[in-house]
């Protein structure tokens, strides 16, 4: 498996003969970016590699289509070309030209003659606090199983921990987790959280015990609240299972895992 951190929460997922697209944002930095109810963010860091540089994307694993950090005008551009979208439900409906619209624990297949057939399952995210869904709108993560592994990829999406993250470890294993970190705060709601704190990372892979966690979209907008440093002060306090298993991908290089 070799991963390449475009930026943000955008990866290119590269294994069994597939590349895979998370969340992808290609937009320059200077863009403000409204998210509703007196919310909102500018982009600071463009992409360090850009849509056109790409190369071939089979399919797009997208958390949700409603915020311009996960999915802006550039990333939305690229859809058309790309095989398969799958994401939420309503995001699905949204998006229309066939995506598929998982609800939590729902489950698809990604499969075509030559490459390993792979499991998506849709896992649970809350981007807020409680009762924040109907502010903050659906939002899923992804957990990748194909033949050979020790344990699922699982990608977070943008949540904050909370019960149904925390039951993740009671239903399946974990190997490489991606998560989508920054502990996202805006004025217009105190100190609210929209996404994972370094803290609740660290609480969560106690829990899952996974083998490598890959931090991502914790920097490169101004709604972002805790950077690098923050989640290595917050590691390095943990026992040494979870620590160890920190693992910084270089923006724009790809990176094999099993290195």
């Amino acid at each position: 498996m070799r991963l390449t951190h475009v930026g943000g929460p955008t990866v290119l997922i590269e294994v069994g003969g597939w590349r895979l697209l998370t969340d992808p944002t290609f937009d320059p930095p200077g863009r403000h970016y409204s998210f509703g109810w007196g919310s909102g963010s500018h982009k600071v860091t463009g992409p360090a590699v850009a849509a056109a540089d790409l190369g071939r994307v089979d399919a797009v694993l997208l958390s949700h289509d409603q915020h311009g950090d996960n999915l802006d005008d550039a990333g939305r551009a690229l859809l058309p070309s790309v095989g398969t979208v799958v994401t939420t439900v309503s995001g699905a409906a949204r998006l229309g030209g066939g995506a598929r619209g998982l609800r939590p624990w729902g489950r698809t297949e990604l499969s075509a003659p030559g490459r390993t057939t792979i499991e998506v399952t849709a896992t649970p995210a809350r981007h807020g606090p409680p009762l924040s869904r109907p502010i903050a709108g659906d939002v899923i993560g992804f957990a990748l199983r194909w033949e050979g592994q020790d344990g699922a990829l699982w990608i977070s999406g943008d949540t904050v921990l909370f019960d149904g993250v925390r039951r993740l470890a009671d239903r399946m294993d974990v190997d490489t987790a991606l998560l989508h970190l920054g502990g996202v705060r805006f004025p217009v709601t105190g100190p609210l959280r929209y996404s994972m704190t370094a803290r609740e990372a660290v609480e969560l892979c106690g829990l899952l015990r996974p083998r490598t966690v890959v931090p991502v979209h914790y920097e490169g907008w101004t709604h972002f609240r805790q950077g690098r440093d923050a989640v290595e002060r917050a590691f390095a306090r943990a026992p040494a299972e979870v620590w160890r298993s920190l693992r910084w991908l270089p923006v724009g290089e790809p990176v094999d895992l099993s290195a």
